[in-house]
């Protein structure tokens, strides 16, 4: 049996969640990290789910499922790191699947380095981007990325 990997994939804008629903349905593995915040209209408001990173969704998949991924529509393409489709570690997944537990009170202003004390991201630091209200906005140096978390329904 080939060896299945986690790997990234582009996405159309805003079509995440629905990617990994369908990719799911196929069989394939997918991963769509979301946080949950409260939206307001004009007449009502909703919690909803966002996706944690925008336009990204992991799946993991061998090579031979590869091409599968692509024929959703709302698939892009891989992320791809010297030449080849970038593969993300197994603890990076998990600690994304953790990431919506890091709370406001780690973060006191913007540019502060904050400690991420669970899951397998333990230790490692997160650079403090933007607060909002009950927004944090965090850049992760070891996957490149910024994310942003609503802390207080993630809590």
């Amino acid at each position: 049996m080939m060896q299945k990997n986690w790997l990234a994939i582009y996405t159309k804008s805003r079509a995440e969640k629905k990617v990994e629903e369908r990719l799911l349905k196929i069989g394939i593995e997918a991963y769509c990290p979301t946080y949950t915040t409260l939206k307001q209209w004009s007449d009502r408001k909703k919690k909803v789910e966002m996706p944690l990173i925008p336009s990204y969704v992991f799946v993991h998949v061998n090579e031979g499922e590869r091409n599968q991924v692509l024929q959703d529509p709302g698939a892009v393409n891989f992320v791809f790191w010297q030449g080849k489709p970038a593969i993300v570690r197994e603890e990076e997944i998990e600690g994304l699947q953790q990431a919506e537990k890091i709370t406001a009170e780690q973060a006191e202003k913007i540019g502060d380095k904050i400690e991420i004390n669970f899951g397998n991201f333990k230790g490692q630091k997160a650079e403090v981007i933007q607060i909002k209200k009950n927004k944090i906005t965090l850049y992760l140096e070891s996957l490149g990325v910024r994310m942003m978390i609503d802390y207080k329904s993630a809590i």
